[in-house]
């Protein structure tokens, strides 16, 4: 399951990598939309989910996290990390300032992972095997 993360990681900064080329076109064409300066800083924010998605299947599969907290680290990262991002881009594009109480339902998954990533850390030695 870690495979998930690091997948979505880097998935994740391929999309910022390409969302970052199209700041660069959006500059270099002089015509932004009005929108854009918003989503600049949003760029670097998917980076860094993409980074820790990455970092955390790592520390996954270095601490042996398994069963319950295990499922909560990966899919409740994977989903915060995609969705919160989308939130964001549907308040902007349908106006529907409404969905944005979703961004604190996709932000507790992210902190839920975390939680669990710092028991584990806490918890236990990591996986020699892995050493």
């Amino acid at each position: 399951m870690s495979r998930i993360l690091k997948v979505s990681g880097f998935a994740g900064l391929t999309v910022q990598m390409l969302w970052g080329m199209g700041n660069v076109v959006f500059l270099m064409g002089g015509s932004l939309p009005g929108f854009w300066g918003e989503w600049v800083g949003a760029h670097a924010h998917f980076g860094v989910l993409g980074i820790l998605a990455v970092v955390t299947g790592l520390a996954v599969e270095h601490y042996g996290t398994s069963g319950t907290r295990r499922s909560v680290v990966v899919y409740g990262y994977t989903l915060g990390q995609w969705l919160l991002p989308a939130t964001l881009v549907a308040v902007a594009v349908s106006g529907l300032h409404q969905l944005g109480i979703l961004e604190f339902v996709w932000g507790i998954c992210l902190l839920a992972a975390m939680a669990v990533m710092t028991l584990e850390a806490w918890d236990g030695a990591p996986d020699d095997s892995l050493v």
